[in-house]
């Protein structure tokens, strides 16, 4: 096969990484691509959300399954596009998309077909906010309604910070038109768990969890991220959990898209709380997680390839048994000084070829560039993974540290303490 992946950020590196291993890939290309993807094959100056111009690109390059990788491309209508000239892509309609694009739509939607979710109002009207908080104590979860790269929440501990997070998303446009409408929503006590599964419309098929690093700084401090960590397994995730996610939270979403006419094919993202009573969603999201991504891809030992094909076309009911390493895997977020927002950009990177010559460390590209100079540069806010196995999670976080610490990167900060939780 002769795969395009789409997008430029660690996860796309790593389906790349695990996509080029397959026996039946003869060719990676990745649209617009980094420097890592670079090592696997050709990079195209196309950007993500560019639909048509990636449609056509994909038919004159016969191109013969699509993979998308963020969640704008999806929205763009990546797949409708596709689809109207032929070509099998992983990844959700545009209509299909809502379920991330618009967290006002999910939440309806979890109304409407049973999905365990917390209560919630929404507002585009930020007197009617504060109003609504009048009479509710705190933490309060705010989230704009559309998509906002992961940082459009955010968990107030007092009425002062929430009225002023009401004020920066309705009023200042902190997150722009991601944030013409906000949802406020009960703060659900419990741990969190991120939990994938492969659809293609009908089937679901479970992969495994992860555990995600939210706040910026150690001891869950600072703001909300993208994502500064994850770790695979996650011991709140038993298999018990796992069969209620599927039961009460996965197959109903499968069901209930499929019958409002947007069927869903990709992989849905299921972000939980769970809580003393079961698992419930706090969010959707339409692709692979990142950087939990980086984390599955170094724990998968199937073929990701003919998975991915097969639901693409629809036939994932057929699809083969998913096999996963055993050890566990953790990826270390690098990022740039000032992330989550101004991250400073530019900044020189050397040491990268001594962190993957740490044994079972792959390091994972997310915002870099190379210049006319030859020189690895930060060009964004998540700027590097470092992910490593291990026999013991200890192991492997030991492992990805010592990843880091052979970067040369004074432009750059990560949290010490990934897969704390699991640790203690």
């Amino acid at each position: 096969m002769k795969i395009l992946i789409v997008g430029s950020g660690g996860r796309e590196h790593a389906l790349g990484w695990k996509l080029k291993q397959s026996p039946l890939v003869t060719e990676i290309i990745a649209a617009p691509g980094n420097p890592g993807l670079a090592e696997l094959g050709r990079c195209v100056a196309i950007k993500a959300d560019d639909a048509r111009e990636l449609a056509a690109f994909a038919l004159r390059e016969q191109i013969e399954l699509v993979v998308i990788g963020p969640e704008a491309a999806a929205a763009a209508g990546l797949a409708d596009a596709l689809r109207q000239v032929g070509i099998p892509c992983f990844g959700p309609t545009k209509a299909a998309a809502e379920l991330e694009a618009s967290k006002a739509f999910m939440k309806e939607f979890c109304v409407r077909h049973g999905v365990p979710t917390a209560e919630y109002k929404v507002f585009d009207d930020a007197i009617r906010a504060k109003a609504y908080l009048g009479d509710r104590e705190p933490p309060f979860v705010i989230k704009a309604d559309g998509l906002a790269a992961g940082k459009g929440v955010v968990i107030a501990e007092t009425r002062r910070e929430a009225d002023a997070a009401i004020d920066e998303i309705l009023f200042l446009r902190k997150f722009g038109t991601a944030g013409q409408r906000i949802v406020i929503e009960d703060f659900l006590p419990g741990e969190e768990a991120s939990f994938f599964a492969l659809c293609d419309g009908e089937t679901a098929v479970p992969l495994v969890a992860a555990q995600d690093h939210k706040r910026a700084y150690d001891q869950d401090k600072g703001p909300n991220t993208g994502g500064m960590g994850a770790y695979s397994p996650a011991p709140i995730f038993t298999d018990a959990v796992r069969d209620q996610t599927m039961e009460q939270i996965i197959l109903p979403t499968l069901r209930g898209m499929k019958a409002e006419g947007r069927p869903f094919v990709g992989v849905l993202f299921a972000g939980l709380m769970i809580t003393p009573a079961g698992p419930k969603l706090i969010e959707f999201n339409v692709r692979f997680g990142d950087p939990e991504c980086q984390t599955l891809m170094r724990r998968m030992k199937s073929d990701l390839a003919p998975v991915l094909l097969l639901a693409a076309q629809g036939q994932l009911a057929g699809a083969p048994k998913i096999v996963w390493d055993e050890q566990p895997a953790v990826t270390v977020v690098y990022a740039a000084q000032g992330y989550p927002d101004e991250p400073l950009k530019g900044s020189v990177i050397r040491g990268v070829g001594q962190a993957n010559d740490v044994p079972n460390v792959v390091v994972f590209h997310a915002g870099t560039r190379v210049d006319s100079d030859g020189l690895l540069r930060a060009d964004g806010g998540r700027v590097l993974n470092v992910t490593a196995t291990g026999p013991t999670l200890l192991d492997a976080v030991n492992s990805a540290y010592e990843g880091v610490s052979r970067i040369d990167w004074p432009g750059g900060f990560c949290r010490r303490d990934i897969a704390w939780r699991a640790l203690s």
